[in-house]
């Protein structure tokens, strides 16, 4: 598996696709159209991927970009960018994935454009929601990803208890245990 799921929604683990987005070199996980029909598939948006093209992966990627501006604006009580508003409105405009109903359950049919068209209308509903309170950055300092806090309490730390979280508690286990050796 190329990509990972961590935040609660597809549109705000699609903004993920870009990790550590301020070091100097943070990583693009969508590099290639090969990469982009991955993340399609292993989402379980198109489970069978949408064969996406350059212009599919331009569009991707500047979707995405508009998608973390406006959460990153939402979880900052900032104005949203008129910018990236029209970006993420343009792709909801389109026509959505289609459900089909099959013998062995359901799946999605459907372009790129469409899938995108789904990620944008989430996005959409998210930054202009009541779900908008639940927007939580990583508490990594290294990470920048963007999740929906549904925990009791809503004080999750951290965007996955799997990565960022071990981490962080094996550093905070490190620094206690030089701590004692130094006293």
């Amino acid at each position: 598996m190329r990509h990972a799921f961590p935040c609660g929604t597809l549109a705000l683990d699609f903004v993920g696709t870009l990790r550590a987005r301020r070091n100097d070199e943070p990583t693009e996980k969508l590099a290639t159209v090969s990469d982009l029909d991955a993340w399609f598939a292993e989402s379980g948006l198109m489970p069978n991927g949408v064969d996406p093209d350059e212009r599919d992966l331009a569009s991707a990627l500047e979707l995405r970009e508009a998608i973390y501006t406006l959460a990153w604006a939402r979880l900052h009580e900032r104005p949203l960018p008129e910018d990236a508003i029209a970006v993420v409105n343009a792709a909801t405009a389109g026509a959505p994935l289609r459900p089909v109903l099959s013998a062995n359950g359901w799946s999605r049919t459907g372009t790129a454009d469409q899938a995108l068209c789904d990620l944008a209308r989430q996005a959409v509903e998210i930054v202009g929601g009541e779900q908008g309170t639940l927007l939580r950055e990583c508490g990594r300092p290294e990470c920048t990803q963007i999740y929906l806090d549904h925990s009791r309490g809503h004080r999750r730390e951290w965007c996955s208890m799997a990565t960022c979280g071990s981490r962080m508690k094996a550093q905070a286990y490190r620094a206690r245990q030089r701590a004692n050796t130094d006293a």
